[in-house]
């Protein structure tokens, strides 16, 4: 059984090293600037308006939909602030240097116009099931935007990507968060492996059984106060270290295009693995164009697709610009990245380090295994949705219930597994969400340009329109 998991991890790593990697960095970076220039900057120049729609400016309570844009928004970046924005940063520091956190930041910004065009048009393709809920994401935008173009290829495109997406709903958003909570638990409080998952997979089940309507009640509650949580407490760190954060993006800047720091290389090429790891664990981290947050902002309350893609253009920026950012300063301005640590014990490291400047010893990896846990929960239970959508446009409603005891033994599977074999797993099933999905937004972008213009001109005129 080892030998026959050994082979299987071989050959996922032979496919993300020389396939999979590249094909999404060949595909992901054109597809993002050829949106950013189509859009004109649109992340940038209408941030204030994409702030103010999550504020519950444009809300109306007659709009068809299951929840609002903000329940739409904690929904989806519960899926996305998980374990890549505490784990993730740190491997990809650990594998690819401290220059992998600039290619991060690139998938980031360019992830802000990329989430912008797929929830648009998730949310203009979306159905409705028997109960009234809504049904969205890619595997309806490609079947339905698409079958014109590519006739009955458009429904193949779309099936490749919805057992994709359940494939990643046990890989990306389970067994990879699962497998670091059981982890860090066990580190922490020597709690067994066994025993987390059996707690884990009870309270995951006890949450998915309500859909999607309280998943957003949990995730609404939970995703402020992870953030909170969790951000206070780097910035206390980095504020110690102040003096330095000039040197630190220095640092990182020349270290994207050296590779200083990489363990190892790809082809013999450092800076390769250093840009690889940066677009794989931000990728990881946000998930733009992956495909996945679509299918919470299709549940959505608005008349206007436009609208809730300028709502979801949010997440990469609070995920990896943001919350990365602050993991990766941490990491860096504490030289834990330099102590011969892996994924969260390097993140636990360094806040140790830093509190403990402080006289505060002890503390750290509490904070690192609390904050993990919370985060890691929310996106566990965001992406059961996710996959749950994919069983109902394959199967049918009826099998829901089934997908719900299949993502829980799951859960604990990812509970108990080791962590190499889940992670590569879990960029492997990436690549299979993306790419499908990059391709369509691509073929579909007259779509999105046209729903741009509407929108802008409808807003346009309600803001010349006279007071009373």
């Amino acid at each position: 059984m080892n030998n026959f998991l050994l082979a299987v991890e071989n050959g996922i790593k032979a496919y993300n090293e020389y396939v999979g990697g590249f094909a999404v960095v060949l595909i992901l970076i054109p597809t993002g600037l050829y949106f950013i220039f189509k859009l004109k900057f649109l992340n940038v120049t209408k941030l204030m308006h994409s702030i103010r729609i999550v504020r519950g400016k444009y809300d109306k309570a007659g709009d068809t939909g299951d929840v609002n844009h903000f329940k739409a928004l904690t929904t989806a970046l519960s899926a996305t602030v998980g374990t890549g924005n505490i784990v993730g940063v740190a491997l990809a520091i650990g594998w690819g240097g401290p220059g992998a956190v600039f290619w991060m930041w690139v998938t980031g910004f360019l992830g802000m116009i990329l989430k912008y065009t797929e929830c648009t048009l998730a949310h203009k393709y979306r159905s409705f099931t028997s109960d009234g809920s809504v049904s969205g994401g890619p595997m309806y935008y490609m079947e339905y935007g698409l079958k014109s173009k590519l006739g009955k290829g458009a429904k193949i495109l779309a099936v490749i990507f919805a057992v994709a997406a359940i494939l990643c709903s046990l890989g990306t958003g389970n067994m990879a968060q699962t497998n670091s909570m059981s982890e860090a638990l066990l580190d922490t409080y020597n709690i067994k492996k066994w025993i987390s998952g059996i707690i884990i997979t009870i309270l995951t089940l006890l949450v998915i059984v309500g859909g999607i309507k309280r998943i957003a009640e949990v995730t609404v509650r939970l995703v402020p106060i992870m953030a909170v949580f969790y951000v206070t407490s780097a910035l206390l760190i980095i504020a110690i270290e102040y003096k330095n954060i000039p040197s630190a993006f220095i640092f990182i800047f020349q270290n994207a295009f050296t590779g200083k720091g990489a363990a190892g290389g790809l082809f013999g090429s450092a800076f390769l693995l250093t840009m690889l790891m940066g677009v794989r664990r931000g990728l990881f981290s946000n998930e733009a164009g992956q495909g996945s947050a679509p299918i919470a902002h299709a549940a959505a309350k608005t008349e206007w697709p436009a609208r809730e893609g300028l709502v979801a253009s949010l997440e990469p920026l609070v995920d990896t610009l943001i919350i990365c950012t602050l993991t990766a300063l941490m990491i860096i301005l504490t030289g834990a990245w330099e102590m011969d640590r892996e994924g969260v014990t390097m993140t636990t490291k360094a806040m140790e380090i830093g509190l403990g400047s402080l006289g505060v010893k002890g503390i750290g990896q509490h904070i690192v295994t609390i904050s993990l846990i919370l985060f890691a929960f929310s996106t566990v239970i965001a992406w059961s949705y996710y996959g749950s959508r994919a069983v109902v446009y394959l199967f049918g409603e009826k099998f829901i219930k089934p997908y719900g005891y299949l993502f829980g033994l799951f859960v604990f599977l990812g509970s108990i597994w080791g962590v190499s074999l889940v992670w590569h797993f879990v960029d492997m099933v990436i690549t299979f969400m993306t790419i499908p999905n990059l391709i369509a937004l691509i073929l579909l972008s007259p779509v999105v340009v046209n729903e741009t213009k509407k929108y802008f001109e409808a807003m346009d005129k309600l803001e010349k329109r006279p007071k009373r």
